[in-house]
């Protein structure tokens, strides 16, 4: 009996998660709550148990993205799990069947071997069928390279499984997921072609002599050898470069991607020795200097993820930016009056970030569309505040969310800023904590930023950016004087919140943080 292992419905706001590493590999056995996979979301990283113990079917690859529902694998559990070790015993049949294709050629029995996108790397799922070797309906030989796949990390051969007709599915050009059809070979058709290659040599009479040692197999060549592949042959046009002057490196001696690379660096010494003509002309463009190297690393799902989800707010919201300033030296005056009995009182230090959410959860009351969104055709509105705030970590940036927010004390916002921080570093914030805000706040001004327009953490509608406080000459009552000023940013989803809401609501945060006061007296 099989056991479909599907994703968990894991937050209210999680549709999708992506599969980080597979701890088991497909045909280990594991058991009942073993951990066997680690599952990523915009939000969180979570283990994935095993539901059964039996033997694993591995379904999803890693790196892709899956629904809540979709399937990840199957569990053969131990009724069925014994039929295992037959599948060796059944893979044995194929080299059987194909290896008595030569013995059908006059036969023409026409069995058919449907070729499949191997598996080519962990993280790939699908190729691009870059070009064919070989024409619908010509003979090819068993392992005869037909066509060139490429993904997007590397160009490889597909060789053929069995020798007979060819049969194209898959024309040049198509991606193909891995196992979606290529082709198929009908197995001993075509066995006449054969005969006729005795007229071969005689049309090739007229060819370098290097021609028939390559066609034999002579000094380990083949008709592959020094032939580019489409990546390389472009390289080698644009560098001006014969390909018979690059060592091929790839299989039956092809010149890869990497050697047309290589050899336009071997090409660049010899131009120095050109004639000084030549040199001259060459001054005008010098060569780089220094270290020029590049290294690359796969992004990670979480990553991929965000920056999804970031692409998508920008296409699917109505998304615009005000902007306005705010004299900080009220605020910095009352910490610096206060922050060492605040702390002596609460155990916690006395922040900006307390007096902004207290004054965005009074301003949010009084514009309710600032905090609210849009559900399909319906526009939800919230009575509570739970403002998220955006948290750098080691895996990248986190939102936890500051739950009733509105009920809070300054002190009780300061903790609650510390303990989800603390848990974003480390690592454990769970997905409770990062689902469900209704506003959100991010402080760009921590790492320099003067000014920026943050992107709204759908489904919400709206987010405050803070940037950094600098001394600036600004008008107080008709006289110059020098100020700590912040300019502050409002992102807002047009579709839900009009300019008089968004502009009022950005003009009542200025009001509550350059009078603190009023935050004591709610006026």
């Amino acid at each position: 009996m099989s056991l479909e292992v599907k994703v968990p419905a894991v937050g209210e706001s999680i549709t999708e998660v992506t599969i980080a590493q597979w701890l088991k590999k497909d045909g280990d056995r594991v058991e009942m709550d073993e951990v066997i996979a680690e599952l990523e979301s915009d939000k969180a990283t979570f283990e994935l148990p095993a539901e059964g113990a039996g033997i694993l079917r591995i379904v999803a690859q890693e790196g892709d993205t899956v629904e809540v529902g979709g399937l990840l694998c199957n569990i053969e559990e131990d009724g069925a799990g014994g039929s295992a070790p037959a599948a060796p015993a059944a893979e044995t049949s194929q080299p059987a069947a194909q290896g008595s294709a030569p013995a059908q050629g006059g036969g023409g029995s026409g069995e058919t071997v449907d070729m499949v996108v191997p598996t080519v790397g962990e993280s790939i799922t699908e190729v691009t069928i870059s070009s064919w070797m070989k024409n619908d309906g010509d003979y090819v030989e068993m392992d005869e390279v037909i066509a060139e796949l490429e993904s997007d990390k590397a160009t490889f051969e597909l060789p053929a499984e069995a020798a007979g007709t060819l049969r194209i599915v898959a024309k040049e050009g198509d991606t193909v997921e891995i196992g979606g059809m290529l082709c198929r070979i009908v197995a001993g058709a075509g066995a006449a072609k054969p005969a006729a290659q005795p007229s071969a040599p005689a049309a090739s009479a007229s060819a370098p002599a290097a021609q028939p040692a390559a066609a034999t197999g002579y000094g380990n060549q083949t008709y592959a050898s020094g032939t580019p592949s489409p990546a390389a042959g472009k390289i080698l046009s644009e560098k001006g470069v014969n390909p018979a002057d690059v060592q091929g490196t790839g299989r039956d001696g092809r010149i890869t991607k990497e050697d047309a690379q290589n050899a336009q660096k071997l090409a660049a010494k010899p131009a120095a020795a050109a004639p000084k003509q030549e040199a001259s002309a060459s001054n005008a463009a010098p060569a780089a200097s220094g270290d020029r190297n590049q290294r690359r690393e796969k992004m990670s799902s979480l990553r991929k993820t965000v920056a999804r989800r970031l692409v998508q707010v920008k296409n699917e919201t109505a998304m615009l930016t005000t902007f306005n300033e705010v004299d900080m030296k009220p605020i910095m005056d009352i910490r610096a009056k206060y922050k060492e009995k605040f702390k002596e009182k609460h155990e916690v230090g006395l922040g900006f970030m307390s007096f902004f959410t207290k004054a965005c959860t009074v301003a949010l009351q009084e514009w309710p569309a600032v905090n609210a969104m849009i559900d399909g055709n319906e526009i939800v509105f919230n009575d509570f505040c739970d403002v998220s705030i955006a948290v750098s970590s080691p895996k990248g940036l986190v939102v936890p969310v500051i739950r009733n927010a509105e009920s809070l004390s300054l002190d009780g916002i300061e903790k609650e800023v510390i303990r989800l921080a603390k848990k974003a570093r480390d690592g454990k914030l769970s997905i409770e904590e990062m689902t469900g805000g209704t506003f959100t706040i991010t402080n760009g001004g921590v790492f320099g930023s003067m000014m920026s327009t943050p992107i709204i953490n759908a489904p919400q509608s709206a987010i405050l950016g803070m940037h950094n406080i600098v001394q600036r000459p600004v008008a107080i009552n008709g006289q110059v004087e020098i100020r700590p000023m912040m300019y502050v940013a409002l992102s807002y989803d047009h579709r839900i919140i009009d300019g008089r809401e968004s502009v009022s609501f950005l003009v009542r945060v200025k009001e509550l943080l350059e009078d603190p006061m009023r935050l004591l007296l709610g006026v």
